[in-house]
């Protein structure tokens, strides 16, 4: 994470003189910052970067409601997309020197909230939706370029939801979540009795499909959303079900690159704290923690990734957001609350604007 001396380093002195003095202070105490989509209040909604203490450092308008944020060290810059079937994604840069940049989806394609920024930081990688087709695609921005947009690969399947970009640098994880939409209907899911989740591999140096996996048909209804990745290069994923209300299927699993998918076992109790929906994944800082949110269950669940059981139980309503904070995790909701879990020594506050769906730690070069 951007540790204080190098959030400043990059920042320059300039930056902290245009801050008001309490933000210039949350600055010069910050030693880890995030960043988190917000609403402001009813209609208006912001992005922010936050002090682990909870401290607002910078906050940056945005036209429509924001979903997830990716950072770049390398590039300096930040950017938070909006929500499915958004158009929109604001380029913002963390340390105020720059205006934020506005990136409209091209014709024919919509954001799915999520992106990821390739290691160098040269270019920028979004999930899309050829909506007329039916497929998912990642679109690619030239981060030197303006973020003009300068092709895409295909996600060899249909809506795609988070993208990741794995260890080796060279590799992108995509969760297709398998639900076919179109903006013309908004959020509605248009396929549910077929749809088909998977989890790809594509090379990103020229969207080649290198691996595709998929759990057993019997459980096509579980929609793979969010991921990380441990220390033994295992991609971890959330799923969100949308079958049969009565029914309790496991929903966290790990897939590999050698091409082994699995849920794994999650006791009864645990299971039915998540509802039926893994909003969000973060992993700690040692990789050996997960961290699963979920806002319809109202709850934070901690697993152990040796041993995939469960060691942390945190009941947190309208949960949204978490993020490796040091020790522990950083958590948010959306009833405006900001805590520290699992170990963490964050404090709780509580804020007058919402958080939205999820927290990203700025992790440093």
């Amino acid at each position: 994470m951007w540790e204080r001396r190098t959030f400043l380093k990059a920042a320059g002195a300039g930056f902290v003189a245009t801050l008001l003095p309490q933000r210039a202070e949350a600055l010069e105490r910050a030693e880890l910052l995030f960043a988190t989509a917000t609403q402001e209040s009813p209609g208006r909604f912001g992005a922010r970067v936050i002090s682990e203490t909870g401290r607002l450092v910078s906050v940056v308008d945005l036209p429509v409601r924001g979903h997830d944020v990716s950072f770049s060290a390398e590039a300096g810059r930040a950017v938070v997309f909006s929500r499915r079937p958004g158009v929109y994604a604001v380029v913002f840069d963390p340390s105020g020197r720059v205006a934020p940049v506005t990136i409209t989806s091209v014709e024919g394609r919509h954001f799915f909230g999520h992106g990821t920024f390739s290691r160098d930081g040269k270019l920028l990688y979004a999930a899309e939706n050829d909506f007329a087709n039916s497929r998912g695609v990642i679109g690619i921005y030239d981060v030197s370029g303006g973020f003009g947009r300068i092709g895409e690969f295909q996600t060899f399947g249909v809506g795609p939801h988070e993208i990741i970009l794995m260890p080796d640098g060279r590799t992108l994880a995509v969760a297709n979540g398998g639900i076919e939409t179109h903006p013309d209907y908004g959020r509605a899911e248009l396929n549910l009795d077929d749809m088909n989740p998977s989890l790809t591999f594509i090379d990103a140096r020229n969207g080649q499909l290198v691996g595709q996996l998929r759990l057993a048909a019997d459980l096509h209804k579980l929609s793979i959303r969010h991921m990380v990745v441990d220390a033994r290069n295992r991609v971890w994923f959330g799923c969100q079900f949308r079958g049969d209300k009565t029914e309790r299927p496991q929903l966290i699993g790990y897939a590999t690159l050698e091409g082994e998918i699995r849920l794994i076992e999650l006791p009864a109790d645990a299971l039915g704290n998540l509802g039926n929906y893994v909003g969000g994944l973060a992993i700690s800082d040692d990789l050996e923690i997960i961290a699963a949110s979920s806002p319809v269950g109202g709850a934070i669940l901690t697993l152990d990734v040796s041993s995939a059981r469960p060691t942390s139980l945190t009941l947190l309503d309208h949960t949204c957001g978490a993020a490796p904070g040091g020790r522990g995790f950083v958590a948010t909701s959306g009833l405006g609350e900001w805590r520290g879990l699992a170990g963490s020594s964050v404090p709780k506050q509580q804020f007058d604007f919402q958080f939205d769906e999820h927290l990203r730690a700025m992790r440093r070069a």
